[in-house]
């Protein structure tokens, strides 16, 4: 007996498209905004209070700008997903720069024993970032699965990534303020390095989006949509972008 069909959705129509595309361009310009700001206010504190962990963070958002400028860059064109690949080769070198520098710079901390002061600012500025980076990746990530772009939903990524690091730098942040505990903050940064390198490969190989396709032939049944082997909203075995 043969296996059942498996199925999936035709993709959004083109008006869909257009509004998906105009939502994502707003989303990256929030999200550049956002992170220019970040960067300028971290770095400056950082640099204020000898602090190698809100220095990384405000690099972090520096990197974070490229990649959201990778994708808006490609919505601004006729054809994005034209665009598509080299969009996610910036992202995924961003991720690998991000992961270097984080690398480095946790482990000069723990080498050299840098005890940064306290910093009211950087504690604010990480609380402030927990609370609108996962709101800033989930619409993000959201609306490039619908539109089945995973340049959107790569850059989503490393929006969520800079939440994983805001959650670090406010713990590292408090407990160096409250036990005196330098060390915190980098061994953390280290386990958000790895996940860096992990995000940036399969930004890499472009697996980074449960995409629905982008057109559909006709079918005889009007209830029957293109027919995939993947499963029921298009995911391929093994596709990240299907985690939520």
């Amino acid at each position: 007996m043969a296996a059942p069909l498996r199925l999936r959705p035709a993709g959004p129509t083109p008006a869909r498209r257009a509004l998906l595309a105009r939502r994502i361009r707003l989303l990256v310009a929030a999200t550049i905004t956002y992170n220019v700001v970040e960067a300028v206010v971290a770095i400056t504190a950082g640099t204020l209070a000898s602090s190698t962990a809100l220095i990384g963070f405000g690099l972090d958002s520096v990197i974070e700008v490229s990649s959201a400028a990778a994708v808006a860059w490609q919505f601004a064109g006729r054809d994005p997903q034209s665009r598509e690949r080299v969009a996610l080769r910036i992202i995924a070198i961003s991720f690998f720069a991000l992961a270097g520098y984080v690398t480095v710079e946790s482990v000069r901390a723990l080498v050299g024993g840098a005890e940064a002061a306290h910093s009211t600012v950087g504690l604010v500025l990480a609380a402030l970032s927990l609370a609108v980076m996962p709101l800033l990746s989930y619409a993000q990530r959201r609306t490039g699965r619908e539109l089945g772009s995973r340049s959107a939903v790569a850059d989503s990524k490393q929006t969520l990534l800079c939440t994983y690091l805001s959650a670090v730098l406010l713990v590292g942040l408090g407990l160096n303020s409250l036990f005196g505990w330098s060390w915190a903050d980098p061994v953390a940064a280290l386990v958000i390095a790895a996940v860096a390198v992990r995000e940036g490969r399969e930004a890499w190989r472009g697996d980074t989006c449960c995409a629905v396709p982008l057109s559909a032939p006709p079918d005889p049944d009007p209830a029957v949509a293109a027919v995939t082997t993947g499963d029921a909203c298009g995911c391929q075995p093994g596709c990240s972008g299907c985690r939520d």
